[in-house]
């Protein structure tokens, strides 16, 4: 057996497991708003006695969420707005769901390209062809536009042959704002202690800047598509 199928059966057997033990111990709730609004106190005094090992062990599980496509990913978002607030939050949240997807994208590629290619040549070496000709462009488009879930586009980029340090800074500056927004809600969330506070003006604010942040996303790339895909050439012999 070749020594790239016994790299692929291993990370494949490694994310199954993980996976598994996720599903088996039924997890997922630890990533719910009201488990997280329950241990909110605990958890800010973990912080309080150890906020670096605390750092550690949250971008670990965000990593791990994220490379794997396993749900949660928005739940811990909040929750890192909540307990380390919206400076640090939004630099460890940046740093681990990108690294996190870059992960995911590298599985993706390395398991599955191989086969897609040879399934659907015709169709990736035209994918591929666009992706080099606009592909930082297009990549940065879909992040800042949340129109397709983040580990759709882990998983399609995966396919294609951008180079991975050109998918980590793009997607690290494209889900950049999504970010500063969910960890700023997250922040606001993690205010309130009493029933009155889910009507304060500042909670308030900040759902609706999530509502609207995927509408002037748009309207932002489209103007940015304009300046920079449709900008037309400058005719030279008219100018000599």
């Amino acid at each position: 057996m070749k020594a790239r199928t016994v790299k692929k059966l291993g990370i494949v057997a490694a994310a199954a497991l993980i996976v598994a033990f996720f599903l088996a111990y039924d997890l997922d709730r630890y990533l719910t708003l009201s488990y997280i609004k329950e241990s909110q106190a605990q958890l800010m005094r973990l912080y309080e006695q150890n906020p670096f090992m605390v750092i550690i062990a949250y971008m670990g599980l965000y990593v791990t969420v994220t490379a794997l496509s396993l749900p949660g990913a928005v739940i811990l978002t909040l929750v890192g707005g909540a307990l380390l607030g919206l400076v640090t939050g939004t630099i460890v949240i940046s740093i681990a769901s990108t690294t996190g997807a870059t992960l995911a994208c590298f599985v993706s590629r390395f398991i599955l390209r191989d086969w897609v290619e040879g399934k659907f040549g015709d169709k990736i070496a035209s994918v591929n062809r666009g992706v080099e000709k606009e592909g930082p462009l297009y990549l940065f488009s879909v992040r800042l536009i949340p129109i397709f879930p983040f580990f759709v586009i882990n998983l399609v980029m995966g396919l294609t042959r951008m180079p991975l340090r050109t998918f980590f800074w793009v997607s690290q500056l494209g889900m950049l704002p999504g970010t500063i927004v969910y960890v700023n809600a997250g922040k606001q969330l993690g205010q309130i202690s009493s029933a009155s506070g889910i009507l304060s003006p500042s909670l308030i604010l900040s759902f609706v800047i999530l509502g609207v942040f995927p509408i002037a996303a748009k309207k932002i790339m489209k103007l940015v598509r304009r300046k920079v895909v449709d900008k037309p050439t400058v005719d030279l012999e008219k100018d000599t």
